[in-house]
């Protein structure tokens, strides 16, 4: 999630976090689908696209999906693998989990949707 230290996936083993496979163009999930959960990049790499364009390219470490954490509406963009990938399912009960063992991992989320946010702003200004 930064290029600080990287994430300790043992925190999410030690919750009983599951663990999803993806091959190569195979979806995640799809934009305006209902989302419950976030997911971490493992391994691999995932595409978010809307509308054809390639938004960003989340590799191991990365997230995606954490707005339907916050305000369970429709996905806002469609993710897809872009190669063979391992992500881990990090619902709501999980993400307490995590936090309340690893409380910078709530304040990782919140810079990544802050970086997020400030690049949509310029794409937009």
């Amino acid at each position: 999630m930064s290029d600080e230290q990287p994430f300790d996936f043992s925190i999410l083993d030690r919750v009983g976090a599951p663990h999803r496979r993806y091959g190569p163009g195979e979806k995640v999930f799809l934009e305006e689908d209902t989302g419950n959960a976030m997911y971490m990049v493992r391994s691999g790499r995932v595409d978010l696209i809307t509308y054809g364009i390639i938004l960003e390219n989340v590799r191991s470490g990365g997230v995606f999906g954490e707005m339907a954490l916050i305000d369970d509406g429709p996905r806002s963009a469609a993710a897809i693998a872009a190669e063979p990938t391992e992500v881990v399912v990090i619902d709501k009960p999980t993400f307490i989990a995590v936090v309340g063992a690893d409380p910078q991992f709530a304040l990782k989320v919140m810079g990544l949707l802050a970086t997020r946010l400030r690049r949509m702003n310029k794409q937009v200004g």
